[in-house]
């Protein structure tokens, strides 16, 4: 064998070595401002039960407020290090784009036009809901096809406005949209008896319903469903280690709960489970949290922190809550739903 030969040989073993390596990941100017600062900028919604609200104390709860806080346990250690930056519909993505939050976690629908033209990617979708109606009981309306020449309060600047339009040509009714820019207005004017129907995402309706009727069996949501909602945080483009970081958390979340690891559990588990997926989970086997600039612990403390998937649905949203909403298609892919996670391995 000539020394050229020799030379191609050893060449070619040196790329395929270095293809085969999994070097820790390098934290971009997201993970370093984060960690910088020693707190995560999330973006919530003003104010919508079981999503993200802040009580008489300041204090936030909601399934998009725990996402949040489950990311800030992953990367430091603490779920409470999170600074909360309430925005409308109108402000949000210009507030990321702008770099005012890390993070936007506030009930916003994953759509093409806002994957491809804003600068932003969608990291994981947390709830799949679908737009819906509201109307009072007394006008004994029993489908949104009876809406024919309604008037329906609306907020703008939301993809629900735009579906509004695309429904009410599809089926011929006419419907005559009544715009607010902030959802407390278009809600207020709906009880105030301005529109005949107010119109959102249906989990939003139970929401408002539950928040803002004076007699909520005043109201009733009806079953048509006119749209697909995932909804999903989402984080600026060209900072590929915290978009790592942020939906594998979320799916972390999701395949503990499949592995039936619960926040009560998660300590007795780390010391004690000999699941391989578990170990790998909770880091006792493999160092996942390496590969995403994280220490080995970095998906323990998130659930210890917030509970996996099922118990962020079942406090905030869940059939016990206020808002009593079922699992339905956001239970687990084995349990008849969609939610299903990538393997953390």
């Amino acid at each position: 064998m000539n020394a050229i030969r020799i030379r191609i040989i050893a060449s070619s073993l040196a790329a395929s070595a270095a293809l085969l390596a999994t070097p820790a990941a390098h934290a971009g100017k997201t993970v370093d401002a984060i960690k910088a600062r020693g707190q995560l900028v999330c973006g919530v919604n003003t104010g919508l039960a079981g999503f993200s609200a802040a009580d008489s104390q300041g204090k936030w709860s909601g399934l998009d407020v725990d996402v949040c806080r489950a990311i800030a346990a992953a990367m430091l250690g603490d779920p409470e290090k999170v600074k909360w930056v309430p925005l409308n519909a109108t402000q949000r993505f210009t507030a990321l784009q702008s770099g005012e939050v890390d993070i936007l976690s506030r009930n916003t629908t994953w759509t093409l036009t806002r994957d491809a033209s804003l600068g932003l990617n969608f990291t994981a979708t947390t709830y799949y809901d679908g737009q819906g109606f509201m109307v009072p009981t007394k006008l004994n309306v029993k489908s949104a096809k009876q809406l024919k020449g309604a008037t329906v309060c609306v907020q703008s600047g939301t993809t629900t406005e735009k579906n509004l339009t695309d429904y009410s040509r599809a089926n011929k009714l006419d419907i005559k949209p009544v715009v607010f820019e902030k959802v407390e207005a278009a809600t207020g004017a709906y009880f105030a008896g301005r529109c005949s129907a107010y119109t959102t995402d249906a989990s939003g309706l139970a929401s408002v319903r539950n928040k803002e009727a004076q007699n909520p069996k005043d109201h009733v949501i009806l079953p048509e469903l006119i749209s697909k909602e995932p909804l999903a945080p989402v984080v600026r483009r060209g900072d590929d280690e915290f978009f790592g970081i942020a939906k594998w958390v979320i799916y972390g979340l999701i395949e503990a709960e499949e592995y039936g690891i619960t926040q009560a559990n998660v300590a007795q588990l780390a010391r004690t489970s000999t699941d391989p997926v578990v170990m790998r989970i909770l880091g006792t086997s493999e160092d996942t949290g390496k590969l995403l600039g994280l220490d080995k612990e970095w998906m323990a403390r998130a659930i210890k922190a917030v509970g996996n998937y099922g118990e962020i649905f079942e406090r905030n949203v869940g059939p016990n809550t206020a808002l009593g909403l079922p699992r339905g298609t956001n239970a687990q892919w084995n349990e008849g739903g969609l939610m299903y996670a990538p393997p953390v391995r």
